[in-house]
């Protein structure tokens, strides 16, 4: 929760600026920590009407400022660095402003005592338990360091990679949109007033215009109603999918489509093997990372897999034999390398290939996805075009040459 706040330092200088706190007595005691006297503090939505609401709509954190921030502290850390000086230091020098006062709180907090982990963990929506955990092991571990570079190295890459799938897909996305758009126009507004024209002229219509004439009559005269259903049944899709049982249901109909499947799966996996990864090598126990994996993969399918291998690792099982038990998610090829790892004693560097050879395989299919779909949306369009355009101008050339 963000807080406004007006104050006097102890130099008598005014001082005004907004914290974020999760509630107005925390605010008081970290900003009075500052050695601020306040005069005015309240929530930045009171008094800031529209635009104080909008700071927390557009000054949002995303993964590439934290991704930076992972870069910043790793070399912070590495130079020796204090770590309330690091938080200071960062939060003064953050453009983002919701960003810019997590870290202050964060600093407060270990100003007053409190552990990194311990103070990051306040800021879920911005730290995840997967980094908070990988923050706390490399604290007990004392290489903050070199686990703030894994992080940001992991981070980086899982970036790279959902931005290039985003990517893909924007160009797709725009073209459908505006063909649909540009259909839509043309049939609640060109096409009806052509329509008189053909009904008037009294030539016999060919089946398809007769077609194209009675969706344009529909769209006219109900296509509020059909708009109307269509955000209904999209409001409560979606209320279905945010409900464990729908997001179940989704997940695994990812999983069922047509070589879309073979995308999802390999994304799920190099997730899964980066993150096994990242963690193991950070010195976090296998159990836990498994636990941390499950929570961050983003598939109910695969969540629900790996908790139940959590479970059998528990039980004194491998992680191998624990993921054989599922062939429809996990290959033989990742079971066979991981078991060669942990024959070996090299886990962590097996799974690290195999994050590699799996993030490959889906810039490769991204690639080809994007290959396939560009000449098939120029085959439909234009079959789209063509067919609207003949099923008016044919009738218009019989009334020319019927004169």
């Amino acid at each position: 929760m963000l807080f406004n706040y007006e104050a006097v330092d102890g130099t008598g200088a005014k001082k005004t600026g907004s914290i974020d706190a999760v509630n107005v007595d925390v605010a008081i005691a970290s900003l009075q920590r500052r050695g601020l006297v306040l005069t005015s503090v309240h929530e930045a939505g009171d008094s800031g009407g529209f635009l104080g609401k909008n700071i927390s709509l557009f000054d949002r954190v995303g993964m590439k400022d934290v991704v930076i921030l992972s870069r910043q502290l790793s070399t912070l850390f590495e130079a020796q660095v204090s770590a309330l000086r690091v938080f200071r230091l960062l939060g003064a020098e953050t453009e983002n402003r919701v960003l810019s006062n997590i870290l202050t709180a964060v600093a407060d907090d270990l100003q007053a005592g409190s552990a990194i982990s311990a103070a990051m963990a306040k800021h879920h929506k911005v730290f995840s338990e997967f980094y908070v955990s990988m923050v706390k092991a490399g604290e007990e571990s004392g290489k903050l360091d070199e686990t703030f570079s894994y992080l940001a190295d992991y981070l980086d890459r899982t970036y790279e990679l959902s931005s290039k799938v985003k990517g893909a897909l924007i160009y797709p996305a725009f073209v459908v949109v505006t063909f649909v758009t540009v259909m839509i126009l043309m049939f609640t507004m060109v096409i009806p007033k052509i329509s008189g024209i053909l009904t008037d002229s009294g030539v016999q219509l060919p089946i398809y215009t007769k077609v194209i004439m009675g969706i344009s009559n529909f769209l006219v005269s109900y296509g509020f109603v059909l708009l109307a259903i269509l955000i209904v049944v999209g409001f409560f899709t979606v209320r279905f999918i945010r409900t464990p049982a729908g997001a179940m249901v989704f997940d695994e109909i990812k999983l069922k489509i047509p070589y879309l499947s073979g995308l999802y799966r390999k994304l799920y996996l190099s997730r899964l093997s980066d993150n096994m990864n990242t963690m193991l090598a950070s010195g976090i126990p296998m159990v836990r990372a498994l636990e941390l994996t499950s929570t961050v993969i983003n598939n109910k399918v695969y969540q629900n897999l790996l908790t139940e291998s959590m479970d059998s690792v528990k039980g004194g099982k491998t992680l191998s034999e624990s993921l054989s038990a599922y062939p429809d998610q996990i290959p033989g090829i990742l079971v066979q390398m991981t078991k060669v790892g942990e024959e070996t004693g090299e886990v962590g560097p097996i799974l690290k290939t195999l994050a590699r050879f799996y993030s490959r395989e889906v810039a490769t299919a991204v690639d080809s996805l994007v290959s396939l779909i560009e000449p098939l949306m120029i085959v439909l369009l234009g079959g789209g075009v063509a067919v609207l355009l003949a099923s008016v101008l044919i009738p218009i050339y019989n009334i020319a040459s019927a004169q």
